[in-house]
């Protein structure tokens, strides 16, 4: 099937459009009908054959190609979000609202327009988007996006010295962990590997894999090992590129390091603790900033995961009166046995009672014949 790859943002994801026999190629403006409704759009490729399993149905159509009037009308509209941007500072200052703006987006037939914020609670911002609507005399949108998207709207440079990934070509996040930077043996220096986001650097996800084959055939720092020369001891130092380990051997009453590659190595006996780890190590991920940025990523997931597994509206009525009909028949249930249950309490008491004044008689009968 014939389509077309487009792209709205730079570095945002690609959709399949159908051409229409709109004669387009790569790097063409065009305009798109989408859910939420016109749209400018760049073409990132040529129109070309893909298999019907990778689109998603219905495919929407492209419904020309941009005009010159077109682009006119996204200039005007970069002018007006400079505009708006400033008006909302205002507005948001006038409220108190803890909130940081970052982006505002007019929509191309000017029906919408989005402002992404991030906070780090929730912000009531009812009387805000009030405010807005008065001005601008239509609908308004607050999106409040995270620390990651921040960075990929407003742009900047790595560490490495390029431009960021994610405002280039990433069109996910991936999930990035500390475990990673472990695998690859870097610095645990929160400085060192975080991006200007504040959160681990995406990079570290991109060689993991190789890594980990590597780190696979590789002894761990502190493993007692055998080497193919019949040489015994302690690998000290470890190159996971170059496959070679450092081994400081047993020679009589001496001990010398050497060079061994990993193939013409055997563990012997593991060294207990972490793998690969050192005290540098072990002290940098015990730091404050360490903790800190683990306790982010943790949140990160947690508020990822919540997103993933939020059920929808009708699934949440139907567990709640799912969970109703339950109460309301343990209810039932326990209602109709509790009679039941205080009559045999009753019934237990009244023949303790019976009991025990038989005993009494007994013994007030002996005590009488006794005297």
């Amino acid at each position: 099937m014939k389509v077309i790859a487009v792209r709205f943002k730079t570095g945002g994801k690609s959709y399949f459009f159908d051409p229409a026999d709109i004669d387009l190629k790569k790097d063409d403006h065009c305009i798109v009908e989408t859910v939420k409704g016109i749209e400018y759009a760049l073409a990132v490729s040529d129109i070309q054959d893909v298999d019907e399993s990778r689109i998603t149905v219905p495919l929407r159509k492209v419904l020309r190609k941009a005009t010159d009037a077109d682009d006119r009308q996204v200039a005007e509209n970069a002018s007006r979000e400079k505009n708006a941007y400033r008006i909302a500072q205002e507005k948001i200052a006038e409220h108190g609202l803890d909130m940081k703006l970052t982006d505002v987006e007019y929509a191309f037939d000017n029906s919408k327009i989005v402002f992404f914020f991030v906070a780090e609670q929730r912000v009531d911002f009812r009387d805000l988007v009030k405010d807005l609507a008065g001005i601008f005399r239509t609908r308004i949108e607050l999106r409040q996006i995270g620390v990651r998207d921040e960075a990929r709207s407003l742009g900047g440079f790595g560490a490495c010295g390029r431009p960021l990934c994610c405002s280039e070509f990433l069109s996910d996040f991936v999930p990035v962990s500390i475990k990673m930077a472990k695998e690859q043996n870097l610095s645990l220096n929160p400085t060192k590997i975080s991006g200007v986001c504040g959160r681990l650097m995406c990079c570290l996800k991109y060689e993991e894999e190789a890594y980990e084959e590597l780190n696979s055939t590789m002894p761990a720092l502190g493993d007692y090992v055998a080497t193919s020369d019949g040489m015994r001891g302690e690998v000290s130092s470890i190159n996971v590129l170059r496959q070679i380990a450092k081994v400081l051997v047993e020679n009589g009453d001496d001990k010398e390091l050497r060079d061994y590659p990993a193939a013409d190595i055997t563990v012997l006996r593991r060294k207990k603790g972490k793998r690969g780890g050192s005290h540098a190590s072990i002290a940098a991920e015990d730091s404050p900033e360490m903790l800190a940025l683990l306790e982010d990523e943790a949140r990160e997931k947690k508020s990822e995961n919540n997103r993933n597994n939020k059920p929808s509206g009708s699934e949440q009525g139907g567990k709640k009166d799912h969970q109703d009909k339950n109460r309301g028949g343990n209810q039932g249930g326990n209602r109709d046995k509790k009679p039941h249950n205080n009559n045999g309490k009753n019934d237990n008491r009244n023949r303790d009672r019976r009991g025990k004044g038989e005993r009494d008689k007994q013994s007030g009968g002996e005590s009488s014949g006794q005297s």
